[in-house]
């Protein structure tokens, strides 16, 4: 027995030392981070039902800003995937939870009442909070600003969030995001008001820009979300999906910046 048992512990130590070895030095030059875009949500609920939704629901985030105090909260390892951002595309990318961190931000959206939809706003701390964690986040991955978008951008047939009142200028003027000039959208926007561009050219500077699409040439129900997602954005005084010269302009004004 004892033979046995000898026997057994040397080939049990044999196994061991035979394991897998991996020679990890020469690293490729060629790489970059997996994450290249990073999205950004309201949560559409109170920081209770957000944190429960976001642990134990269908639905997860990487990170969570709460509200008073703004607290941040890692909910996802950044190596992992999250489940945020559903159907979704980008620059011609798909299904961006495989290449994306999402940050949800506790915020109710909006609410409706008999006087019209009223958006409810960030608080400063939040929007501290946010521009401090995407500083971090863009400069450990090399994210090129353009690519801190909205689920309302990668989703605008289905999704508002983060809504009109979202601080984007003060993003871009953090680094962190695009913003086009306004003198240069003044000038196009004069030209824009005497000569109208079609309906094609408006997909396809969209398009162009980062939105997934068709090319129908038609002012159909998808080409309207899409610019009023635009509008929401980058004009958020109004944002009723119409063409008009000042869309037109900021759009041509951000991809001659491209």
């Amino acid at each position: 027995m004892k033979r046995l048992f000898t026997a057994l512990l040397l080939l049990a130590l044999a196994g061991c030392s035979s394991g897998l070895r991996i020679d990890r030095s020469h690293p490729s030059a060629n790489q970059d981070s997996r994450i290249q875009f990073v999205v950004l949500h309201y949560t559409n609920a109170s920081l209770e039902r957000s944190l429960a939704l976001l642990t134990h629901g269908e639905v997860s985030s990487h990170y969570l800003i709460g509200d008073g105090p703004a607290t941040v909260y890692q909910l996802v390892d950044e190596n992992r995937r999250a489940w945020h951002a559903g159907d979704s595309q980008w620059q011609g990318r798909t299904w961006l939870n495989s290449s994306s961190i999402g940050i949800e931000i506790v915020n109710p959206g909006y609410t409706d009442t008999p006087s019209g939809r009223v958006w409810h706003p960030y608080s400063e701390a939040q929007v501290q909070a946010l521009i401090a964690l995407l500083k971090d986040i863009v400069k450990r991955n090399n994210i090129d600003p353009r690519h801190i978008i909205g689920h309302s951008d990668i989703a605008p047939l289905r999704k508002l969030d983060p809504g009109p009142l979202f601080p984007w200028k003060r993003l871009a003027d953090a680094g962190l995001g695009v913003w086009p000039d306004a003198g240069a959208v003044a000038r196009q926007q004069a030209y824009f008001e005497v000569n109208p561009p079609t309906v094609t050219w408006y997909q396809q500077q969209l398009a162009r820009f980062g939105y997934a699409i068709d090319q129908t040439g038609e002012l159909d129900v998808a080409t309207r979300h899409v610019i009023a997602a635009f509008q929401m954005r980058f004009r958020p005084q109004r944002f009723d999906g119409m063409p008009d010269a000042q869309t037109a302009a900021m759009l041509q004004v951000l991809n001659r910046k491209r």
